[in-house]
């Protein structure tokens, strides 16, 4: 079946693509194999220097990346840029950094020597989302490759021009042929590849079901895997929050990628004594937002990525409504051509109603009160998704201690949830497991190998 790229700023199709045949699949993992028994000796030296000429591409590049971002997803401009810039400073920080990661780390014991020593494991699989369509790439890319192994993008249907334009880069920075290859590829063609003898691992970033599906897939082969999921961040205001501070934060930590991130802050528990105040100034800063064309450096909210991401979304929306929830804004789709929804807030939410429970990937706040902190932990834990968690306070003391209260992968005091090449990122419970970035992501793929010696 084909796959289209299609504008969702007015739902007209940019470009069809063909995916590519049984035969050239198995011709790129016969590349990818042969590649690896190079790629794994070549020095860290030899491919930081790829690495640094491959950064150096994407920002000669970065306008045309981001115009493709807008065009083939729906992606502000100014995100995009900003999302091809993050991607280049994720090359250089394992350029930098890759070889002090993995170097040999001395253990003590009752062993004249014992040491651990790190060793790639070969080619990776991975499975990436349209939401990020750059970045969730090279945040696998950088370090897998750096580490010594080898990569297959099996990237989202509906960003086949991103997916292209990532091989292209590497192409043009010089890397062997086989070192990393895009796979035109549906849904249905994972598993046989995840079972081939040739892949080693797979990593995804999407849906808990397509998680559930390719981690079983990996487990019934004994392969390695990671998963980034879901998320439903909770976004927690206490009493002595910078309330200013706050309420802009909270702005961009939700509308971001139109609200489309794994991370967004999706659920905002406010103690009750400030919490009139957060969302009178919360909705209208929401308010305030400029819904339009994504190319138009005056748009502050663009389209979502498709048609059927926003019916979903309002879905979700209208059964909650059915089932109690108030609109404090928004709540409909505009009378417009193009995948676009309105700024939400939605309150007095119980449990069984879809804000309440799942994550809502889109331009949808979901707000509760609580009484206190105590009320405010259990309602954030409350939750299947564990991926990660902001608290807003000027207490650093009680928000540090707060922190280490809250199931998640990630907790920011005073600052939106965001991934950064230094820090690791990933979640619990159906946000995932494993670790991507810092010097604990680029040691996921490797056999991390005993040695004594006496």
């Amino acid at each position: 079946m084909s796959m289209q790229s299609v504008n969702p700023s007015n739902n007209q199709i940019i470009q069809v693509f063909e995916p590519h045949s049984e035969d050239y699949v198995q011709a790129a993992m016969e590349r990818a194999d042969l590649q690896f028994s190079t790629w794994k000796n070549e020095s860290f030296e030899y491919r930081a220097q790829l690495f640094n000429k491959l950064a150096n591409v994407l920002e000669e590049r970065k306008n045309s990346l981001a115009e493709i971002m807008t065009l083939e997803m729906g992606k502000l401009t100014a995100e995009g840029l900003a999302e091809v810039e993050k991607c280049a400073l994720v090359c250089r920080y394992y350029a930098d950094n890759a070889e002090k990661f993995l170097k040999d780390e001395i253990l003590k014991s009752d062993h004249s020597k014992a040491f651990i020593s790190y060793h790639p494991l070969g080619t990776i699989l991975a499975v990436m989302p349209w939401n990020f369509p750059l970045w969730q790439v090279f945040r696998f890319a950088a370090p897998t490759l750096m580490a010594g192994n080898v990569g297959l993008l099996k990237h989202a249907s509906n960003v086949q021009m991103c997916a292209q334009a990532i091989e292209d880069v590497f192409i043009e920075a010089g890397f062997p042929n086989g070192a990393f290859q895009n796979l035109r590829i549906g849904s249905d063609k994972v598993e046989a590849i995840i079972n081939d003898d040739r892949i080693k691992a797979v990593t995804l970033t999407g849906s808990e079901g397509a998680g559930s599906a390719v981690a079983s897939v990996a487990g019934s082969k004994i392969k390695k895997s990671v998963l980034e999921l879901g998320g439903s961040d909770p976004f927690i205001v206490l009493d002595n929050a910078d309330m200013g501070l706050a309420v802009r934060t909270a702005v961009k930590a939700r509308m971001r990628n139109c609200g489309q991130s794994c991370i967004a802050a999706k659920r905002f528990i406010v103690v009750e004594r400030v919490y009139d105040e957060f969302v009178e100034k919360f909705s209208s800063f929401l308010q305030a937002l400029k819904l339009g064309d994504p190319s138009d450096i005056l748009t502050s909210c663009g389209p979502m990525a498709s048609e059927d991401l926003a019916n979903e979304l309002l879905k979700q929306v209208n059964e909650s409504v059915e089932m109690g929830a108030k609109v404090v804004l928004g709540g409909k789709r505009p009378e417009r051509e193009g995948a676009y929804f309105e700024p939400t807030i939605l309150a007095d939410l119980k449990p069984g109603m879809p804000a309440y429970e799942e994550e809502l990937f889109g331009p949808v706040a979901s707000l509760f009160k609580v009484k206190n902190e105590e009320e405010a932990i259990a309602l954030a834990n409350n939750s299947k998704f564990g991926l990660g968690a902001s608290i807003w306070t000027q207490d650093l003391v009680r928000g540090e201690m707060i922190a280490r209260k809250i199931e998640s992968g990630a907790v920011f005091v005073n600052h939106m949830v965001s991934s950064d090449p230094r820090l690791p990122f990933g979640g619990i419970k159906t946000s995932g497991y494993g670790r991507e970035l810092s010097h604990l992501g680029i040691r996921e793929f490797m056999n991390t190998k005993t040695i004594a010696i006496n």
